[in-house]
C-alpha cells in the first residue's frame, strides 16, 4: 500500500517487462504526473497538486482522470439485430439487458458457475451494437470469457480508444462547451456526440459518486480533446489515488478487493443490479451462471455481507485486517477488503465482509491493526452521498 494512496488501491510491483502507455502518457509527464506501474500500464498515481486536493477538487469543482487502461469491447450482430446480440449476452449475465434501452448504460457482472464474480461491468445499448466496459486487469479474460460463452452471431470486437473521467459537480457545464448536448443527459445515458471534430461516446457516469461523464475517445484525437478539458479552470487531473478514494468514500466495490470469483452479487451488497425481469418470478428469471446460488440467497440472505465501516479515532484501517466481534479474544468473524482516509469525511472509512448477524448499522467491531484491536463501527453505504443526476 503506497502511503500516497488510500483505500485499496496499491500500485503493482516493478514487472521485468516494460507497462504499457496509455495516449495520453506524454500529457501525464507534461503535467508532472508521478507514474506507477498498474494493471500492465503506466498511470499517474498523482499530480503536484497532490492527492487531497486532487480529491477535494473532484468533490467540488471537476476532476479529469485518464481510464484508458480499461478495457472497451464492442458486441454487435454479425446477423439480425442488436436486440439478439443482447439476448446473447443476457445468457451468461444476471443483468436485464433485452429490457436496457437504446441509449441507456447499465452496471452488471459476470459470474461464474459458483455465483462468484468474475468481473464487474459496464453496457451500453446503441442503436446497432452493445458497448462493455471491463476492469483493466481482467479485460483479456474477459474477452476469452465472452467469445466461449457468446455464439458466433455475435462480433466481438475489442476497442483500441482512450477513455476519460470527468467527475464532479461542475463537469456538465465543463463538457457542455465543448458539446453542448451532454447537458440534457441524465445519469446512465449514452450519446455518441462529437468533441473537437471527433466521433465520441459519451455516457453520464463514473467511479466517484460524484456527478460527471466517461468519454470513449479515438486515440488519435485523445490528447487534444484531454488538453480542451484541462483547460477549464474548474478542472484538475487526478491520478489513481484520489480516485480510489473518492470510490471509497462512494461505497463503490473494486474488483480483486472488495469484490472477487469468490464473492456473490448478494453478499456484495449488488443484489439491487439484477432486475425483477431476472429474478426468480420474473419474466426471464435466472439462466445465467450461478443462478441457483444467486437467486438462493437473493431468496434466503447470504451468510456474510459487505459493509461500511467507520473506524474510532484517525487510524486508518486498510485492507485485510482480520474483524473480530469482541475487543479481547475470540475468533476471527470477517476481514476488511478495502480501508483508507476519507479527505472528504476527515476521518478514516473502510468496507469489508462481516457475518450477517453483525451487519446491522450501529454494530461495533474491532479491526486488528499491528497487533492491537481498533473499535469500528457498521455503518450504511455510501460514506458521502452520491450527487448524480437522476432526473
Amino acid at each position: 500500500m503506497s502511503s500516497q494512496a488510500a483505500g485499496a488501491f496499491s500500485p503493482a510491483a516493478p514487472s521485468s517487462d516494460s507497462p504499457s502507455h496509455t495516449p495520453l502518457h506524454a500529457l501525464h509527464l507534461r503535467r508532472g504526473a508521478r507514474m506507477v506501474p498498474f494493471a500492465g500500464y503506466a498511470m499517474p498515481l498523482h499530480y503536484p497538486a497532490g492527492l487531497l486536493k486532487e480529491h477535494l477538487h473532484t468533490r467540488a469543482a471537476a476532476g479529469f482522470f485518464d481510464v484508458s487502461h480499461m478495457g472497451q469491447i464492442a458486441l454487435a450482430p454479425r446477423s439480425g439485430t442488436v436486440e439478439d446480440a443482447a439476448r446473447a449476452l443476457e445468457a451468461s449475465i444476471p443483468i436485464d439487458i433485452l429490457g436496457l434501452g437504446i441509449d441507456r448504460q447499465r452496471y452488471g457482472f459476470l459470474t461464474d458457475a459458483s455465483g462468484g464474480i468474475l468481473d464487474d461491468l459496464m453496457v451500453a445499448r446503441l442503436a446497432d451494437r452493445l458497448h462493455v466496459v471491463v476492469n483493466a486487469a481482467n479485460k483479456a479474460a474477459d474477452l476469452a470469457h465472452l467469445r466461449a460463452q457468446l455464439p458466433d452471431t455475435v462480433e466481438i470486437t475489442p476497442l483500441p480508444q482512450a477513455l476519460i473521467a470527468l467527475q464532479g459537480p461542475k463537469a456538465a457545464e465543463v463538457l457542455a462547451r465543448l458539446a453542448p448536448e451532454v447537458e440534457a443527459m441524465r445519469f446512465m445515458d449514452v450519446r455518441e456526440v462529437a468533441i473537437l471534430g471527433a466521433p465520441c461516446l459519451v455516457s453520464r457516469s463514473g467511479y466517484t459518486g460524484e456527478d460527471g461523464f466517461e468519454i470513449a475517445v479515438p486515440e488519435d484525437r485523445a490528447e487534444a480533446v484531454a488538453e480542451a478539458i484541462l483547460a477549464a479552470p474548474e478542472v484538475l487531473p487526478v491520478g489513481l489515488g484520489a480516485r480510489d478514494s473518492l470510490r471509497l468514500e462512494a461505497g463503490l466495490p473494486l474488483h480483486g478487493a472488495d469484490i472477487d470469483p469468490g464473492t456473490s452479487p448478494v453478499e456484495a451488497g449488488l443484489a439491487w443490479a439484477i432486475s425483477p425481469a431476472r429474478r426468480r418470478g420474473g419474466a426471464r428469471p435466472g439462466g445465467f451462471p450461478g443462478a441457483d446460488r444467486i437467486l438462493a440467497e437473493m431468496a434466503e440472505g447470504p451468510a456474510r455481507r459487505r459493509v461500511g465501516l467507520r473506524p474510532e479515532g484517525r487510524a486508518p484501517v486498510r485492507a485485510e485486517a482480520p474483524l473480530f466481534a469482541e475487543e479481547v479474544g475470540g475468533a476471527v468473524v470477517g476481514r476488511v477488503t478495502s480501508g483508507g482516509f476519507g479527505p472528504s469525511l476527515g476521518a478514516p472509512v473502510a468496507m469489508g465482509f462481516l457475518p450477517t448477524g453483525l451487519t446491522p448499522p450501529g454494530t461495533r467491531v474491532f479491526a486488528e491493526v499491528r497487533g492491537q484491536r481498533l473499535a469500528a463501527t457498521v455503518t450504511p453505504l455510501p460514506f458521502v452521498p452520491a450527487g448524480f443526476k437522476r432526473g
